[in-house]
């Protein structure tokens, strides 16, 4: 079923208008329809302009309409530069008069409190009723650079792309950031072809202009920035369109340091946070990540200048021993991979480096290339040319004009005339060198990205990279159904949350509910010492801060005792907590203490967490989040990028543990969490892994059901 809200032709009426109103257009220098009003005519906006001013009769040469009544039916889109207070009526009329679009600059609405929010649910329900687009409100517009129309009170530098070169499209629900990102893009040599500040969102959301610039040609890569997503599933389903039309998605969303909610049953959902999760799933959608708004005009900047993405296995060409090695460190901090090359096994750049230069990555090509710049021609071709390398970056000394005369041709050379199926940038080390303009201008031309610094350069490679080493289409696991998860709800205590996973190949403990000390010394005698026993209630999430665990019981005569010993310290704890009884389980053996969790979050959906558990699990949080639809493999994968994964592989002589085990856990849960949508928490606290083929095993449970 589609999410789409709007067709492209309607979202056209605001982007590709024919007709526009600039209502509170004006002549003052500073006011917002001022400046409107003045793109649209600098720019020859080719369409219908009219202007809403009731105290003038003509601005720029345009007869002005004194009210929104007046207008002819049917504009396409009306720009609101007005005050707040008459906004509201505005759009009723507007609406009303056949218009398609609204853009709405004004604040005070669902950010300013209660009366705001009331009247921007209203604007919503205006939109609704007509099938009107409402951009905002507070918003800075949007600015289509293609066919040159500015509907922004930003005094604006209309760089068209032209016909056929590859352009950025903007999506950001900050105006000031899409504002920036155009301003840091354009000197770059890189276009933008469609930027939208989407502001409060009353009706109509970034995964709304996501889907319009997946349809549009003269969009192939889109950037945005997004605070919050309102529609989350139908962003997944417009990242997927995306994705398969060959456009990659940048993303900048803060939210990194927001703390875990404080109400989380369990320990899954405390350290499964808002970002973390959201992140998990849009990593899995193909979504590109960046941390800082310089870093997403960078990765940005390379996706629309190259041809190709970066793949695995970047080589660097440098003319330093000192950057070499400053090369390796950074590589490694970010997790960037540099392929290992040397004499054996690369003999087409034997034949082109010097006698006296080692073939590596990084390549110390020393000063040769001042007095022999066809070094840099010949050596990144056959880097280039090489099925090994995944991209190239030309980590070059600058200086001065004089030097950049002689290695930027050289350099360029490479790409002009001719397309490669990996990218070449370059990077250079000596940041504020004069640099004319021209030669970073030629390097764009040909496809080849400028960065004044190595480090940008490696941070933003390294993000495409990885998207290059997800395995998005390996889609694996059907779901499974909890039988009897229908009767239940709210807190599952532990007995009964394994009577409900154990048949669904969940391990755990053999183990008995008892009601009675009889019943409990029994089912001991029957399980074989030594035994542990837990209270159980749903009442009591944290058992053993009320003495709810007794553990190493090794007779009938102790199981006995330790069941009343258990009453007496929980009614001693909460005399409100009632017990159901006891659980009685086999005592087993010491191994590493694992968490596996599993959340099922009402926007995004399930998502399954693991990592090292214990006591200090919400302390470390060297924990992962996975998606349910990931197989063992790509389980295992994630779980060796925890912190603590050595001590999973055998650490100083320790047995490497039994990962497949945990990740056939792991994938089970996320197969539980996708058949059985009212299970809100799951929480298998801890996972106790054993050495390799010995398995693991899950030694209490807690499930939150609605």
């Amino acid at each position: 079923m589609s999410t789409r809200r709007f067709t492209n032709e309607q979202i056209d009426r605001l982007l590709r208008p024919k007709s526009v109103a600039v209502v509170g257009a004006s002549d003052r220098h500073g006011a917002l329809g001022c400046t409107l009003l003045n793109n649209l005519v600098q720019y020859e906006f080719d369409g219908d302009v009219y202007p809403v001013n009731p105290k003038r009769d003509e601005l720029q040469g345009l007869k002005v309409y004194k009210d929104v009544k007046e207008l002819p039916h049917g504009v396409d889109c009306a720009v609101l530069a007005i005050p707040r207070p008459f906004v509201l009526q505005t759009v009723r009329e507007l609406a009303e008069n056949g218009c398609g679009a609204v853009v709405i600059y004004a604040a005070g609405f669902s950010e300013a409190g209660e009366e705001g929010a009331k009247d921007q649910a209203e604007l919503a329900a205006i939109a609704e009723k007509h099938g009107i687009i409402i951009e905002g409100p507070n918003c800075l517009g949007c600015t289509n650079y293609v066919e040159r129309i500015p509907l922004t009170f930003v005094e604006t530098n209309m760089q068209t792309p032209p016909k056929g070169a590859r352009a950025v499209g903007v999506a950001s629900q900050s105006g000031a950031l899409a504002a920036v990102l155009a301003t840091t893009l354009h000197p770059r040599g890189c276009y933008v072809s469609t930027s939208v500040s989407t502001g409060n969102e009353a009706a109509s959301g970034v995964e709304d202009y996501v889907e319009w610039l997946v349809d549009d040609p003269a969009t192939h890569v889109i950037a945005m920035y997004v605070e919050t997503f309102r529609r989350p599933q139908a962003f997944i389903a417009a990242a997927r369109r995306a994705r398969s039309a060959g456009k990659p998605i940048v993303l900048l969303h803060p939210g990194k340091s927001d703390k875990a909610q404080e109400s989380a049953a369990t320990h899954t959902g405390a350290m499964a946070g808002n970002y973390a999760l959201m992140k998990a799933k849009l990593t899995r959608e193909g979504i590109i990540f960046a941390d800082t708004l310089e870093e997403l005009a960078d990765i940005a900047t390379i996706a629309v200048t190259c041809e190709s993405l970066p793949g695995a296995n970047m080589v660097v060409l440098g003319e330093s021993g000192a950057l070499r090695g400053l090369a390796f460190d950074l590589a490694e901090d970010i997790g960037l991979d540099l392929l290992h090359l040397d004499d054996g096994n690369s003999p087409r750049l034997r034949e082109v480096l010097p006698d006296f230069v080692p073939v590596s990555n990084p390549t110390d090509i020393t000063a040769v290339g001042l007095s022999e710049p066809e070094i840099y021609t010949n050596l990144l071709t056959a880097l280039l040319e090489d099925d090994r390398v995944g991209s190239v970056v030309a980590s070059i000394i600058q200086s001065d004009p004089i030097t950049s005369e002689i290695k930027f041709p050289a350099i360029q050379k490479v790409l002009d005339g001719r397309e490669m199926d990996k990218p070449l940038v370059f990077a250079g080390v000596d940041e504020g060198a004069n640099v004319p303009q021209k030669y970073k201008d030629g390097l764009a031309k040909v496809g080849i990205p400028y960065f004044p610094s190595t480090e940008r350069a490696y941070r933003a490679i390294a993000r495409l990279a990885d998207l290059a080493k997800r395995d998005l289409e390996n889609r694996s696991g059907e779901p499974l159904a909890v039988p009897g998860i229908a009767d239940e709800s709210g807190v599952i205590p532990e007995y009964r949350a394994k009577e409900l996973l154990r048949p669904l190949n969940v391990p755990f403990p053999e183990s008995t509910f008892a009601a009675s000390a009889d019943d409990a010394a029994k089912a001991a005698d029957a399980l074989g010492y030594p035994v542990v026993m837990k209270a159980q209630a749903a009442a009591l999430g944290h058992k053993s801060d009320a003495g709810g665990v007794i553990l190493n019981l090794k007779s009938a005569e102790e199981v006995r005792e330790a069941f009343d010993r258990m009453y007496g310290n929980v009614a001693n704890y909460d005399s409100s907590i009632t017990l159901d009884g006891v659980l009685v389980e086999k005592m087993g053996t010491m191994g590493t203490e694992m968490i596996v969790g599993a959340k099922h979050d009402p926007q995004w959906g399930p998502v399954v967490l693991a990592g090292f558990g214990g006591v200090t699990a919400e302390i470390l949080k060297d924990v992962k989040l996975f998606t349910p639809d990931l197989g063992v493999e790509q389980v295992k994968e994630g779980l060796l990028k925890l912190k603590q994964a050595p001590l999973l592989t055998g650490w100083r002589g320790s047995p490497a543990l039994d990962v497949d085990a945990l990740a056939e856990m792991i994938v089970t849960m996320g197969r539980i969490m996708e058949g059985n949508p009212s299970i809100r928490e799951v929480d298998l606290n801890p996972v106790i892994v054993y050495p390799e083929g010995r398995g693991v095993i899950a030694l209490d449970a807690l499930m939150l059901v609605d």
